[in-house]
């Protein structure tokens, strides 16, 4: 293993993961377990349970039910629904079938469903509602190989669809029939080698391709997973990013696997009521939730506004010195102690106060966010993985973590930097391949078994992993600097004024930002300045509103490397959404569409400053 002074080019976390299937992840929970709340969803503005018992009948039925609607073994079973039960009892029945599940994106639109829905030849598709069942109905004449509809919704049925109830039907007399004696046996005759899912990767460039997971894949993700975090029975997880993202549907294996009960968020906008709701221990979400916690409290106006800066500043100067082993100062403890019955003890509150941790993933975690959670109280765990890598590489730990680092590398997990900088991982987590794709497969893992995850990052010296950026969205200007458009975009998106930042450049003489406002914070310091606009659109086209955005936001970049800072901005009228096509369904930036959608914005900002030399 090489290693310098100050960073290394490989490192392997040992330990051998015994070999297993999701299937016996499954069993091994309801025997042991039991619980009356295996999981809790809202129906009716009422928390239901779902007990273990109840979850075993209905995957029993759902099972026996493909059987009887002629599903074999290998046949790829389709998933379009937002996260409830029935997604949860669905995968489940495929995973005992044989099936593949293919999970979809609820808010795709029809065309990209056609294309996962033909490119996996699914013959069966689970909807959740009569919303979801249309947009099948819309493609169903493109759709070959589409046999059966199963719509969890009773009024999203006939004629074209029957409902869950009546799919279950169709299990209960498959058992009646004395076809259902042998269930278990014959579930449990999957191997660890046995592709569990094919799960279309979100896209950010081209089309999509679908990512060949086994059982053994997942399953030992979720006992690393499992070796990294204390998780048992007592917790309680608040499930909100869709089922059809590897993230979250590995971390509700990993809760079903050791008992903890899994709390169905009703949907994104309802995170915040349903935190207090369900006072969770356990969260796993991507950046934005987290983005936008900071941004409510950082937006605070006047003596509330100042009063939250201190107290940030109290925390952080609390929290490092704990982090660095030192008791913090008598002047600092009494302070803080302040700082949290006003300001951190209310965000807390927010959080259901239950919280034993959050967890980050699948996109890149600003530090002073992670920093501003750790002060307030609330510990914040950055991780890092692919989807191609089921998906966990890299975690911080409550016994591990550093700030600014996507942690120490799983169990059983290898890590290399090569040459140019980019990040190859070898272990059990790894895919199989993409599906019916050899030639990219082939691409994407070496002959050495290292997979090449296109995200460019260094080791430091005890072997933490830091992401600098993209491989492919690394941007070279027309003087020959190389710029990584992250860290800047991360650092710039902390101001309380900016919900999101896409930085343009590549072969540009210098980079710019295009800018879409927090329009919530935006209004409200327009009211402070007197500034009054109609909408939106004549907000962003006031020149003190320009005026002010531009320092506000050229003010954060003072510190990057000359050549790297952004030398205008651009603001944007209206945020980045999935049915635009600007955002992927996992609220990553698409970086092509947002260009090509703004080109004429980008081109003109760059004739206005056509004077400032390249650089």
């Amino acid at each position: 293993m090489t290693t310098s002074r100050k960073t290394r080019t490989e490192i392997a976390r040992p330990g051998e993961l015994p070999a297993g299937t999701l299937v016996q992840a499954f069993f091994g929970a309801i025997d042991r377990y039991d619980k009356p709340d295996a999981i809790l969803y809202k129906a009716g503005g009422v928390w239901q349970r779902v007990s273990h018992r109840e979850i075993e009948r209905q995957v029993r039925l759902a099972t026996l039910a493909l059987g009887g609607l002629g599903l074999e073994r290998g046949d790829r079973l389709a998933i379009l629904s937002e996260n409830r039960p029935e997604w949860t009892l669905a995968d489940y029945a495929a995973l005992c079938a044989g099936c593949l599940t293919v999970p979809i994106y609820a808010t795709l639109p029809p065309d990209q469903i056609a294309y996962i829905l033909n490119n996996s030849a699914a013959r069966l598709i689970f909807v959740s509602t009569v919303e979801q069942l249309e947009k099948i109905r819309a493609i169903r004449d493109q759709l070959p190989a589409l046999e059966h509809i199963v719509a969890f919704d009773d009024a999203a049925g006939a004629p074209d669809a029957i409902t869950w109830r009546e799919f279950l039907e169709i299990g209960q007399r498959e058992e009646d029939a004395g076809r259902g004696a042998d269930f278990r046996e014959r579930a449990l005759s999957t191997t660890p080698d046995n592709v569990a899912t094919v799960i279309y990767t979100s896209g950010t460039t081209g089309e999509p391709k679908g990512v060949l997971l086994t059982h053994n894949n997942i399953y030992s993700n979720v006992q690393a997973a499992l070796i990294a975090f204390r998780v048992g029975p007592e917790d309680v997880g608040l499930s909100l990013l869709p089922l059809s993202h590897i993230f979250e549907r590995m971390v509700d294996y990993l809760y079903f696997a050791c008992g903890a009960t899994i709390a169905y968020a009703e949907s994104i906008e309802a995170v915040p009521r349903n935190l207090v709701e369900i006072r969770p221990t356990i969260v796993a979400s991507v950046p934005r939730l987290y983005e936008k916690i900071y941004e409510r409290v950082q937006a605070a106006t006047g003596i509330r506004r100042a009063l939250v800066q201190w107290a940030t500043r109290v925390g952080l100067r609390h929290g490092e010195a704990r982090l660095a082993g030192r008791q913090p100062q008598l002047g600092t403890r009494l302070a803080y102690a302040i700082a949290d019955r006003l300001v951190f003890s209310k965000l807390r509150a927010r959080t259901g106060g239950r919280i034993r941790f959050f967890v980050s993933g699948g996109a890149p975690l600003n530090q002073e966010i992670a920093r501003f959670f750790h002060a307030a109280g609330i510990l914040l765990l950055e991780g890092y993985g692919l989807t191609e890598t089921s998906p966990v590489t890299n975690v911080n730990t409550p016994e591990a973590f550093r700030f600014g680092t996507v942690g120490l590398p799983v169990t059983g997990t290898e890590i290399r930097i090569a040459d140019d900088g980019e990040i190859l991982i070898r272990g059990p987590q790894v895919m199989k391949g993409y599906y019916n794709d050899p030639a990219a497969t082939a691409e994407a893992i070496d002959e050495d078994g290292w997979f090449h995850t296109g995200d460019i990052g260094e080791l430091d010296e005890d072997g933490f992993l830091r992401i600098t950026d993209r491989k492919k969205d690394l941007i070279v200007t027309a003087g020959g600097k190389n710029v990584a458009p992250q860290p800047i975009e991360n650092r710039v998106k902390t101001n309380p004024f900016v919900a999101e930042a896409v930085m343009i450049g590549d072969r540009r003489p210098y980079p710019i930002l295009l800018i879409t406002p927090h329009f919530e914070t935006l209004r409200a310091w327009a009211r402070e300045a007197g500034i009054t606009a109609a909408d939106t659109e004549a907000l962003v086209r006031d020149p003190r509103v320009r005026e002010h955005m531009e320092r506000e936001v050229l003010g954060m970049v003072a510190g990057f490397a000359r050549f790297e800072q952004p030398k205008r901005i651009a603001l944007l009228d209206r945020p980045f959404t999935i049915d635009s096509g600007e955002l992927t369904p996992t609220l990553k930036v698409r970086r092509r569409v947002v260009e090509e959608r703004y080109r004429d914005m980008i081109e003109a900002l760059y004739g206005e400053v056509a004077q400032v030399p390249a650089q």
